[in-house]
Formats: structure tokens, sequence, C-alpha cells
């Protein structure tokens, strides 16, 4: 699996393009032009997937029942406004309209990797979001990640 990773400040110009920093690139992996797929995200940002993050992750949407109203409702929520896009030789990608206004994003944003996606958020919104830390964020790692046993560890050692 792909590892993205890092917070990058960037800006959107006028026609919706958005230039994807270098070192990102490098964590996506191949050759330019490369292909994602962008949509509406969790919190009011906007997900960009690279190509084979998100034909995994169609395989598990397509094994959702449509005849199940919550499993229907979850697909359209998650394909409304997708649009795949590819970086032009600038290492440009184009944003569409619809999408940047559902995220608030008018110039200024953050790209945050985490995993194998990443997150396109409003400049303002991200540091609104990221600069409030939960009082409570050293028993949530215990409680998420704490029982579980750390992969670096030797058992024995």
């Amino acid at each position: 699996m792909q590892q993205l990773y890092g917070e990058y400040e960037c800006s959107v110009d006028d026609k919706g393009r958005l230039k994807l920093p270098s070192a990102l690139l490098r964590n996506v992996g191949g050759n330019p032009p490369y292909k994602f797929f962008v949509n509406r995200g969790f919190e009011k940002c906007l997900m960009l997937y690279p190509e084979k993050v998100w034909d995994r992750i169609v395989e598990k949407v397509n094994n959702l029942n449509s005849f199940v109203t919550e499993e229907r409702n979850f697909v359209r929520y998650f394909f409304r406004g997708l649009r795949d896009v590819a970086t032009d030789s600038a290492e440009r990608i184009l944003l569409p309209k619809p999408l940047l206004e559902f995220a608030g994003i008018q110039k200024e944003v953050v790209l945050f990797g985490y995993m194998d996606r990443v997150e396109i958020w409003d400049k303002a919104a991200y540091y609104e979001w990221a600069d409030i830390e939960p009082d409570n964020f050293a028993q949530l790692a215990d409680r998420l990640l704490g029982d579980r046993q750390d992969p670096l560890t030797v058992p024995g050692l």
C-alpha cells in the first residue's frame, strides 16, 4: 500500500487548477500523468484518491446491497460529485467548481495526506479544525491503538 503523508499549503487558481506538490506525487509513485479520483469528503473537505486506491475502494462499495436503503443512500452520497482528474504537464489537476463550492474553497488550501489518500481543505477551515485538539487525545490513542501489538516490537525482546 502506498503511504501518503504530510500537510501542504497550496493555491487553487481562478480556473480551479491545483498544483500538486512534487513531494506528494513522489509518494504516489508511477509516472505522469497521475490519475486521481476526487469526491466529497467528510467534514466539508474533498477527498483525492490515487487511481489504484480508488479501484480498491470501489470494490468495497460495489459489494453494498442496492436493495437496502441505508446502503443505497451511502452509495449515492459517496459518489456524489465524483470526478476523475489527471495531472497536466505542470502537475496540476482541475477541481470541478461544484466540489470547490461544497468544500468552501476559494483560493488557499491545505492538502492533508494520510494512509493512502489526501484531503483537500479550505485553508481557514482546516486550521480551524486542526487547532481544536481534543483534551482526551491521549485517552483516544490508548483506546484506539493501545491494545494493539506494536508492529515495531519484536516478541521476546
